[in-house]
């Protein structure tokens, strides 16, 4: 069994990054610039954030951070994104979700210019990633590819299982699993609440994506010998063992299907770090102008 070690890749690509922003800038370009929306005081949200902004500094972009709280009404929220979308120095924006119940999460989506949709989350970007032309990747399922790729684990032909039909990551892996091409030419299962017979199918799996947001949901008995599991699962639990007084929990119980598979990804360390670094990645291209002109 071979850890799938996502801080170390993440690491290596923020290297990558930082070396062509200084390219970019000894050759006298424009310093991408990566703007984020918060609003309220979410704890995950506020870590992610927070994460963001950081690994903007390590890698050489500038970065903005726009606070709003929770009471912040829809309009103030649209014209904040308009005013986004037309500022020339701002490369690509998010907005964090979740955002309160009385805010329209697709309205803003859609009020987002998608060429600076760095997060892919647009209609635009997700219509052009599901027929292939080039686009801006949402950014968990781009570093599921990328970790594939740089383990170099073989997908042609393979049964890959994706656990979940989320927006944010099962429908677009799934989509791009199938795609022409590698990390691609998978043969793809989508399984979900309401599909009854998820254990046989799971053990039929060489790959499989767990992206259900339940703790420990793949089992040891769900699994063949020699299965690839991405584990994207981070569903919080309470825990008596950290000074946090939670710890994150995986959709796959690692202990049980670990001795079992030829790679596996731990929670945390695993695609956790390459999402931060796959938004990044796509604030570069937008920076470089490179998808959109």
């Amino acid at each position: 069994m071979q850890l799938i070690d996502g801080k170390a890749i993440s690491a290596q690509i923020k290297k990558e990054i930082a070396a062509e922003v200084a390219n970019i800038e000894a050759r006298g370009g424009k310093t991408p610039h990566l703007a984020a929306v918060l609003v309220g005081h979410d704890g995950g949200s506020e870590t992610y954030v927070a994460s963001k902004v950081r690994t903007c500094e390590e890698v050489g972009f500038k970065s903005s951070l726009i606070r709003f709280e929770e009471d912040v009404t829809e309009a103030e929220l649209l014209a904040c994104v308009d005013k986004l979308n037309r500022d020339a120095d701002v490369d690509g924006f998010i907005v964090q979700l979740p955002l309160p119940k009385h805010i329209s999460e697709q309205k803003v989506i859609e009020a987002i210019d998608y060429r600076k949709d760095v997060d892919g989350f647009h209609p635009i970007n997700v219509g052009r990633m599901s027929i292939g032309l080039p686009c801006f990747v949402s950014a968990t399922p781009a570093g599921i590819l990328e970790l594939l790729k740089r383990y170099e684990i073989p997908t042609q032909g393979k049964h890959c299982v994706v656990l979940g039909r989320s927006n944010i990551v099962g429908k677009p892996v799934a989509n791009l699993m199938m795609q022409k091409g590698y990390p691609g030419d998978a043969t793809v299962t989508v399984c979900h609440s309401r599909t009854p017979n998820i254990k046989e199918i799971c053990l039929s799996a060489d790959i499989i994506i767990a992206a259900l947001g339940v703790p420990e949901f793949l089992k040891g008995d769900m699994v063949k010998e020699g299965v690839v599991v991405i584990d994207v699962g981070t569903t919080r639990v309470p825990s008596t063992e950290t000074k946090s007084g939670f710890r994150l929990k995986g959709d796959v119980a690692f202990d049980e299907v670990a001795p079992k598979a030829s790679f596996i990804t731990p929670v945390p360390g695993g695609v956790g770090p390459m999402t931060i670094i796959s938004l990044m990645r796509n604030t570069l291209l937008a920076g470089k102008k490179e998808i959109y002109k």
